[in-house]
């Protein structure tokens, strides 16, 4: 808080949005399956409200909230590049012949596991799980559902091996972002982070192979039932399995991800335009409101008819709702006593990487982006640590295991509503099979209280007085 005349707000105070936020959403996307939107928008008036009274300028609430928008700008471009992206490369056939030549490589049982095991290769390579879930998630999430398969399990796996990439790879901005204010050198973090993400990773995967023999047998699954259709619409070619890779590529190549996904776009209008021989307008068009299927096999048609610039803008509107009432919450001082609140509670490292780790996943709710999610905590926190002897290793870990994992978990967050546009899945139905997602904050409490890889401070002054030397 900024004005001069505000006063601090209480608990209760503090709490009262959040409480309100949770409520409204339970009875309206949980119970009546309605959009998140307004919850938000009338919790974000109450949080206003209640800041005006406490003394904040109306100013500051606006310049608060502009802030928060700014700061997901970057995510919103992406995000309506990507409606772009899947329009063209169904539209260019790129997405159909993933699909149909995936038939020829992937066994059912074993789906699950291959599709968390190749989203978490994608990513580590690419530094980026929006990028992974674009291009192959797309992919798999159709051969998935052309399969039978739950299409919640498909995005489930791919959400974990995206993160798992997206957290463990040098190229990811989280990944050098929460060492960065956390006060700890990249590969240290990402070294630290190997205790915790390894193991819940191969857990995870154990979890996948556990579920895909728990599916039934798919004997009744008939492939000609998706690939004859596939293979009736669109001129399928091996030449059409190049646009992923290119992406993929110049992302690893550490391209930024805009002008990358532009070019994929531009690679499914060429396939549109000289392998499908699709009019140059009418692709535009499609590009624009998306793709629209007419085989006429009802599942297929389900399955492709999807993208356009127009189907991202919900999306968009929904993350300026959430990021909106983050920066209110931000500028009321609410989120600075609540996290002071949790502060007061902690008694050692166990406590202290609990609270940074709740903190964490509360933020991600309320403010609506895990950018946020890492640098709050981590500059609310980062003091406490040097004062029970930590290394900043612990707090950079701990922001990681939390803030990026759970990211993709919230429907409002950026990281849930692209998973969510780009997927087709509500984050609440994949949440239960995110297994690293889940496992991952866990592990890293567990660790907490039992001391196990846990850092001090004195265990790596000889290192620094080296480095330094």
């Amino acid at each position: 808080m900024t004005s001069e005349n505000s006063k601090r707000p209480g608990l209760l105070v503090s709490l009262f949005p959040v409480v309100f936020l949770i409520v409204f959403l339970y009875f309206s996307v949980i119970k009546n399956k309605q959009q998140p939107h307004v919850p938000l928008i009338f919790s974000a008036a109450l949080a206003s409200i209640l800041a005006r009274l406490y003394g904040i300028k109306w100013q500051e609430i606006i310049e608060s909230i502009i802030k928060n928008i700014t700061s997901t700008l970057g995510a919103v471009l992406i995000l309506m590049t990507v409606g772009l992206l899947i329009a063209s490369w169904i539209q260019g056939g790129i997405v159909p012949a993933l699909i149909y030549y995936g038939f020829d490589i992937v066994n059912p049982r074993f789906f699950l596991f291959t599709s968390a095991l190749i989203s978490a290769l994608v990513s580590l390579a690419t530094g980026s799980s929006w990028s992974t879930a674009g291009t192959i998630g797309l992919a798999l999430m159709g051969l998935g559902t052309a399969m039978g398969i739950n299409p919640a399990m498909t995005a489930g796996a791919i959400v974990s091996g995206a993160y798992f990439g997206d957290k463990m790879s040098p190229l990811s901005d989280t990944t050098n972002l929460a060492p960065a204010i956390a006060g700890t050198d990249l590969i240290t973090h990402i070294r630290h982070m190997f205790y915790t993400t390894v193991p819940s990773m191969i857990i995870a995967l154990i979890g996948y192979l556990i579920l895909g023999f728990m599916l039934p047998s798919g004997g009744a699954f008939n492939a000609d039932t998706f690939t004859i259709p596939l293979k009736a619409q669109f001129t399928m070619s091996p030449i059409l399995l190049l646009p992923p890779l290119v992406v993929i590529g110049l992302v690893a190549w550490k391209k930024p991800a805009l002008p990358s996904l532009m070019a994929g776009v531009a690679l499914g209008i060429l396939a549109a335009l000289l392998i499908q021989k699709a009019g140059f307008f009418k692709t535009l068009s499609v590009i624009k409101n998306g793709y629209v299927s007419q085989t006429g096999v009802k599942a297929v048609d389900s399955l492709l008819s999807r993208g356009g610039l127009n189907s991202m803008m919900d999306t968009v509107s929904l993350i300026l709702c959430a990021v909106s009432f983050g920066g209110i919450m931000e500028a009321g001082g609410f989120l600075a006593r609540i996290t002071s609140a949790i502060l007061s509670l902690v008694r050692g490292a166990g406590s202290l990487i609990l609270a940074t780790i709740l903190t964490a996943i509360g933020v991600n709710v309320l403010a609506g982006d895990q950018y946020i999610a890492i640098v709050l905590p981590g500059r609310m926190y980062k003091a406490s640590y040097a004062k029970l002897g930590l290394d900043p290793r612990n707090l950079s870990r701990a922001l990681e295991d939390s803030a990026t994992l759970t990211s993709p978990l919230v429907p409002w967050n950026t990281c849930g509503a692209f998973m969510w546009s780009t997927l087709g899945v509500f984050p609440l139905y994949y949440l239960p099979f995110a297994f690293l997602n889940l496992l991952n904050p866990i592990i890293s409490i567990f660790y907490g209280f039992t001391g196990i890889t846990i850092t001090k401070i004195s265990e790596t002054e000889p290192s620094r007085l080296e480095d330094s030397e």
